[in-house]
């Protein structure tokens, strides 16, 4: 059988320990093609650069096993680019991660890891994003790569719901205290912010956007919850943005 074509991104960068993590699984699977921004690209959400110059360097050696480019721009820029100008035909997966921290609940709307993932949707390939409920640089990815490898090829075999895409969140959690998988819905929360006003030497002010995250969902069903008990927690995520039950309500209005 011939080899799936998988296209691999993230937002920590392409020399991320977390991207290195996912490639070396998705290799095992598939012929890869990476695309990554040259920098970090964290909370970048849905952004495409359109004011300035984009930049796309192939950094593979030439015959490489895997191709690998980097990318100036955004992880959603990332992902067009591959689709636009590198790839010949459409990948059969796009995976985004594995990134360094937490892109459960709200966290999915400011996600750069998410929002590759849901171009790729877009543009009708199955795509999965991957994350680790650890920021250090340093984190243990080894523990979670069978469970990267399972889901991915969960995916590859039976496809995904039309205009769905996955949020997959792993615990900061041993192997041994690790329970399992659960399919979940995105816990409702919030981030408590504020800006912490600063003096540059100058004397001139300058902040620094800093939160506390507020869990204000009790369901034993979300990825909060879930993650909370040492489960993975995989959030199927639709980027259809329409309120339908708020349709009829408004249908109502004197319009």
């Amino acid at each position: 059988m011939k080899k799936p074509l998988i296209l691999v991104t993230n937002d920590d960068s392409i020399s991320a320990p977390g991207i290195r993590a996912l490639i070396e699984v998705m290799n095992e699977l598939g012929t890869v093609v990476v695309v990554a921004p040259d920098s970090p690209q964290s909370a970048m959400g849905h952004a495409i650069t359109i004011n300035s110059m984009l930049h796309l360097n192939k950094v593979s050696a030439e015959g490489a096993a895997i191709t690998e480019y980097t990318c100036s721009g955004t992880p959603v820029d990332c992902v067009k680019f591959a689709v636009n100008e590198i790839l010949k035909q459409k990948p059969d997966l796009c995976v985004s991660g594995v990134n360094h921290g937490s892109n459960s609940s709200i966290n999915v709307i400011y996600s750069g890891t998410m929002s590759a993932a849901v171009e790729a949707g877009i543009e009708g390939i199955p795509a999965i994003g991957f994350s680790l409920l650890d920021y250090d640089w340093n984190a243990d990815f080894e523990t979670f790569k069978p469970y990267i490898k399972q889901i991915a090829l969960e995916v590859l075999e039976k496809g995904l719901p039309e205009n769905v895409v996955l949020n997959v969140n792993f615990p900061k959690k041993k192997k041994n205290e690790l329970k399992g998988i659960k399919i979940c819905r995105q816990a409702k929360a919030i981030w408590a912010e504020k800006f912490d006003k600063r003096k540059t030497p100058q004397g001139k002010d300058y902040y620094w956007l800093t939160g506390e995250f507020i869990n204000l969902d009790k369901g034993q069903d979300t990825d909060e919850w879930a993650l909370g008990q040492g489960y993975i927690s995989i959030v199927p995520v639709q980027f259809d943005m329409t309120a339908h039950h708020a349709i009829q309500q408004l249908n109502n209005w004197n319009l």
